[in-house]
């Protein structure tokens, strides 16, 4: 290929990616623009125009579809044609922006990081609107790859942890918070709800919520702490009494293991051929890491 892509964008260029079997360069720029070309002849042949900075960017040759993570924490899914595109959804579940993608074309599922340290796995081919999300980083995740041959996730974070998930194991959403003006286990009123806090002549407690069952709960009500590895939280996290009492050891037996590549973790890219690693870190150093005794 011997045409500039700088014809196609009026900023730096984020993502590019090529596509062999459609002879197709897919890239995105700071200028909102998404193209694609023709490698063979370096023609554009069509172009869509994002709400944000695109950061995440992945293909699925067999339907065509593009997959565009953005600034804004939205990921939009498009159908691409020669020479034209049309939008197919849009959705979002991250609180900071998408910071990488990474397509399973065989499950069908699509996997986001995010600046929010969490990533979400979207069941696209079961069509039912799964989500689930994997919270085992502290900092910003900044890269995704996945190893079919062992349905392992392996992700990393700007603080150099990298993540082996599991993926080969049922997981459970994780539940919408529910809104309450008062504790829904002890009914204590939290503090906005002057009416009850005055007939019951009690002081307005601060809302929590219980990650396992979702509900509106007081401090007290909550003060334990359990990981819930099914539910994608591989840290402690607060729970309420009842649902602490129900979680098993079984059920805090960890889905990922946790490794150190001492030093921050710019990009990363992974070989299941080889089962290599390789990572660039901010320190202007690139390592090659053997990941046979772990994703296997």
């Amino acid at each position: 290929c011997n045409f500039d892509l700088k014809v196609s964008h009026q900023g730096r260029v984020t993502v590019v990616l090529f596509v062999l079997e459609m002879e197709w360069i897919l890239s995105t720029g700071q200028d909102k623009n998404f193209t694609w070309h023709c490698s063979e002849s370096g023609t554009q042949l069509g172009l869509y125009r994002t709400t944000a900075w695109v950061s995440g960017l992945q293909f699925d040759v067999e339907t065509r579809h593009a997959f565009v993570g953005d600034y804004s924490g939205q990921v939009t899914i498009l159908k691409l044609e020669l020479d034209s595109c049309s939008l197919v959804t849009t959705f979002k579940g991250h609180t900071g922006n998408v910071t990488a993608l990474c397509w399973d074309p065989v499950q069908r599922v699509l996997f986001s990081g995010s600046s929010d340290h969490s990533i979400i796995m979207w069941d696209i081919g079961g069509r039912k609107g799964t989500a689930i999300e994997l919270q085992g980083h502290n900092e910003k995740v900044q890269g995704l790859c996945y190893a079919p041959h062992t349905r392992q996730l392996i992700s990393c974070s700007s603080d150099g942890g990298i993540v082996i998930w599991n993926m080969d194991v049922t997981r459970q959403e994780t539940p919408e918070w529910l809104d309450s003006d008062s504790c829904q286990k002890c009914e204590q009123p939290f503090f906005w709800n002057f009416k009850q806090m005055w007939d019951s002549k009690k002081i307005g407690l601060r809302q929590h919520h219980c990650r396992k069952c979702g509900q509106a709960v007081c401090g007290k009500c909550s003060a334990k702490r359990s990981t819930i590895p099914v539910m994608g939280f591989e840290f402690e996290v607060r729970v309420c009494d009842s649902c602490h009492e129900s979680i098993t050891d079984d059920d805090r037996a960890p889905t990922a293991t946790f490794h150190d590549s001492k030093h921050s973790i710019v990009y990363m890219h992974y070989e299941p051929t080889t089962g290599w690693l390789l990572t660039s870190g901010a320190d202007k150093v690139v390592k090659l890491w053997d990941m046979t005794p772990v994703v296997s």
